[in-house]
């Protein structure tokens, strides 16, 4: 695993209590121990891949641009999600899932624009929404733990 943090591989979320049940046919996978086992993390890495596949064939003079911008805002999607399952505290992931989502909205603007400009016809925005829910199903997900935590 070339290019890899051995951290992170090993990173555990047992600090952040399973217990978001009533959304985890969408969010999460059985026996959860690192960010690859949520699901919203592994649809983002999905559309990241396909981001560098169809910002490839984007003219040669937006390789500076709006090629490099999508792919950042589509890197930065997983990459928000990985480190913020690995923080210590639920309210530290949320500030991360608020950056995924940010960046998810930042690389729907920026294909809307490639679609105007007529660079692509077609491409990744069936995946934006069903990421998008998932991504604010977490959040609402994780606010009423850290709320019910509380009031503990």
């Amino acid at each position: 695993m070339r290019g890899i943090c051995p951290k992170e591989r090993a990173v555990p979320i047992t600090h952040h209590p399973v217990r978001i049940t009533h959304h985890s046919s969408l969010i999460m996978t059985e026996g959860i121990k690192t960010h690859k086992d949520l699901k919203v993390w592994q649809q983002a890495m999905e559309l990241a891949k396909t981001v560098y596949q169809f910002t490839g064939s984007f003219p040669k003079e937006e390789v500076y641009g709006l090629t490099s911008q999508m792919r950042r805002a589509a890197v930065s999607i997983p990459s928000n999600l990985a480190e913020g399952a690995a923080r210590s505290s639920q309210r530290e992931f949320i500030q991360f899932l608020y950056i995924a989502l940010g960046s998810l909205s930042e690389l729907e603007t920026q294909w809307l624009l490639a679609k105007e400009l007529r660079m692509v016809s077609e491409g990744p925005e069936r995946s934006v929404d069903p990421i998008r829910k998932m991504l604010l199903g977490l959040i609402q997900s994780i606010k009423k733990q850290v709320k019910s935590d509380n009031n503990a």
